[in-house]
């Protein structure tokens, strides 16, 4: 982290923020980009200052989020994942539909535990399909092996990284604090923005790509039904018998008969 660092003092470590804010720049258009392509950013930070600014700004913008421990396989064990998040699912439903009334109490008291677990470690990701195409990190080395799940799957990663951390391996650097509240809000409310900037662009875009296709289909079945008219139209032509006009002569010999 040296060439981003300006200077110290009192054993102090200060920032170039001429050079954060450049790179937070780069980060943003990057987080803007992906989003109007439809792309999926995961958001992670499990230390107590970053808990809940994580978990607010994830579902501002509607992406899926890690507030509480990581658990190791998150990303390269992600179909074992997907079944927790399945079970997650299923006991929501049997705590919301009745189900529980049914079942022995103890029963039931183990459920909510199991819900409570898994709600707490993976309720962040019960709308995530697949793997991610980006991983926003705050404080990668706490969360390290986040860090090295997302570089071994090749998942782009922006990062809020601090002068203690290796910045090695991330793709978007933005040097910063990670220990204080009011950065880490400053920089993942600017990620959440960013990101509902690109997921605007990408709803015009599906809107103008949905009215262009039924432009086009409206037209072509107008030019199928016109097509459909002359043809009938000519068929009607062809079928219908010419009229036989009367020649002069053949007047003069009826009036000659009579």
């Amino acid at each position: 982290m040296r060439k981003y660092i300006f200077g110290s003092r009192n054993g102090i470590y200060i920032l170039d923020l001429q050079k954060s804010l450049k790179l937070a720049n780069k980060a943003m258009a990057f987080a803007r980009s992906l989003s109007a392509g439809g792309g999926t950013i995961l958001m992670v930070g499990s230390k107590a200052q970053a808990k809940p600014i994580i978990k607010e700004q994830a579902m501002a913008c509607g992406m899926p989020y890690v507030s509480e421990r990581w658990l190791g396989g998150m990303l390269t064990n992600f179909d074992t994942i997907k079944k927790s998040v399945a079970r997650l699912k299923q006991l929501r439903e049997m705590s919301e539909d009745g189900s529980f009334k049914v079942l022995a109490k103890k029963e039931v008291i183990r459920l909510q535990k199991e819900l409570g677990k898994l709600e707490r470690n993976l309720g962040g990701l019960k709308d995530m399909q697949a793997l991610p195409d980006a991983v926003f990190i705050v404080d990668t080395k706490k969360e390290s092996i986040a860090l090295s799940e997302a570089v071994k799957l090749g998942i782009p990663i922006i990062g809020l990284v601090d002068t203690n951390c290796d910045p090695d391996g991330i793709s978007h650097i933005i040097p910063g604090n990670d220990d204080a509240n009011r950065a880490i809000h400053l920089v993942a409310s600017a990620v959440a923005e960013a990101i509902m900037d690109g997921q605007n662009e990408h709803d015009m875009k599906v809107k103008a790509l949905t009215e262009e296709r039924e432009r086009t289909a409206t037209e072509t079945l107008k030019r199928e039904k016109s097509r459909k008219e002359a043809a009938a139209a000519e068929q009607s032509v062809a079928v219908t018998p010419p009229v036989k006009k009367e020649s002069a002569a053949d007047t003069g010999a009826e009036k000659e008969n009579q």
